[in-house]
């Protein structure tokens, strides 16, 4: 049978009304963004100097001022190093105020950060590191970090890559290049899907800071608000972040919230307040959610007893989509006999197509295009041909969706 290429464009309630417009290749893109996402981060610090950016439970406060201060000279100190525009700097250190340091660090000195996950098996980590070309590495554990006179580096535009992001559950993970342009809109999208307030957004972010999720999904949007980003490695560190921290949304995988089922519960016993918190969010794409021991439903449920006032938002999004792409208001699928199977509504600039011989019948291959599609594999020709046609990517997913826009994987057909 032929492949058939259908696409959905944004309609009904969930269809995208922020300033976008279609590009000369078809593309629905902001028409206001910053031109780089340093300049973004930079009108946040003056604005919101003296609020706090980043709390690690257990190690560093700082204000924004403080920590662009701390960026600035590591950026000063690659510079020393020969570091320059479009260096590529490898970010492999585990997550904290230390990590945020070192990626903002690098951005500032016009480099491109390559996030390298500390959790990957030693061989693998040097396998990405050495595939992205890495001019430079930031880490390992107990490593001091360049520092030298504050520098930064502003020079550049929406198209220039900003980001490489290596994608994750594989054994050969492949370097996703993502441009200011598709951080800028990630960011745009995320802040207004979520309705992210920018009256003091205290965010506890258990997300990995080296997948795009967690750095481009949260930490970015969060930053965008003027917000907190807090960040800890352990579920009792999380029962001290909630009671002390004035905690108002939590971020996780659909697996890592699974996991702490039985320590929130524990501690909603004991009494610990949670009704500040107003937003969940569940960043998962196909593997995650397979890796979940806990059904989207339940899980759903669970989190409700123990947040009863949070809003919980399930997200799908692969590397290749800067970590969005679908989102769902939980409580509108609660009641649904299929919620497992729901992915979620398109968002931002999001544009969906099927793929495959029944995609007419509203069946086939996931594909999506937009401001935060990444326009290549890093030097990898074969991959991006292979995933891509025209801007659309190739997603792997096989779903259904229906006529409002809502994506289901592996759905029953639709006659």
């Amino acid at each position: 049978m032929s492949q058939l290429l259908v696409e959905y464009p944004l309609t009904g309630s969930h269809a995208w009304d922020n300033p976008l417009a279609r590009g000369a290749d078809g593309v629905l893109r902001y028409g206001n963004l910053t031109p780089a996402l340093t300049e973004l981060l930079d009108l946040q610090v003056h604005a919101f100097g003296n609020r706090e950016a980043v709390v690690e439970i257990g190690g560093p406060r700082l204000t924004y001022r403080e920590l662009w201060l701390c960026a600035s000279r590591i950026a000063g100190g690659l510079q020393e190093h020969g570091i320059g525009y479009g260096d590529r700097v490898a970010v492999h250190m585990p997550s904290g105020a230390r990590w945020v340091q070192a990626f903002l660090g690098a951005l500032l000195s016009g480099a491109v950060p390559v996030l390298v996950h500390d959790g990957l098996p030693e061989a693998v980590a040097e396998r990405v590191i050495a595939d992205s070309r890495a001019d430079f590495v930031l880490g390992p554990k107990g490593a001091e970090l360049p520092d030298g006179a504050a520098y930064i580096d502003d020079g550049a535009a929406l198209g220039d890559l900003a980001l490489l992001s290596y994608t994750s559950g594989t054994c050969t993970p492949k370097g996703v290049e993502l441009t200011n342009e598709n951080l800028l809109s990630a960011v745009r999208s995320v802040v207004a899907a979520l309705d992210l307030p920018t009256d003091g957004l205290r965010n506890l972010v258990l997300l990995p800071l080296a997948h795009a999720s967690g750095c481009v999904d949260q930490l970015l949007p969060t930053f965008a608000v003027g917000g907190t980003v807090v960040l800890t490695r352990d579920a009792r560190g999380m029962a001290e972040a909630i009671a002390a921290e004035r905690i108002d949304m939590v971020s996780a995988t659909p697996r890592i919230f699974a996991g702490l089922l039985p320590e929130l519960a524990e501690l909603r016993a004991e009494g610990l307040c949670t009704e500040g918190i107003a937003r969940i969010s569940k960043a998962g794409h196909r593997a995650e959610r397979a890796a979940s021991p806990v059904a989207p439903v339940e899980l759903a449920a669970e989190l409700r007893g123990v947040f009863p006032a949070a809003r919980q938002w399930s997200v799908w999004g692969a590397t290749e989509t800067s970590g969005i792409g679908l989102a769902v208001d939980d409580a509108e699928q609660a009641d649904s006999s299929d919620a497992a199977a729901v992915l979620g509504f398109p968002f931002g600039g999001t544009e969906l197509a099927l793929w495959g011989p029944r995609a007419t019948a509203g069946r086939g291959e996931l594909l999506c295009r937009g401001p935060n599609v990444t326009p290549r594999y890093w030097n990898d020709p074969t991959t991006t041909a292979a995933r891509f046609t025209g801007t659309w990517f190739h997603t792997g997913d096989q779903v259904t969706i229906d006529a409002d826009g809502l994506v289901r994987r592996g759905a029953v057909p639709v006659e």
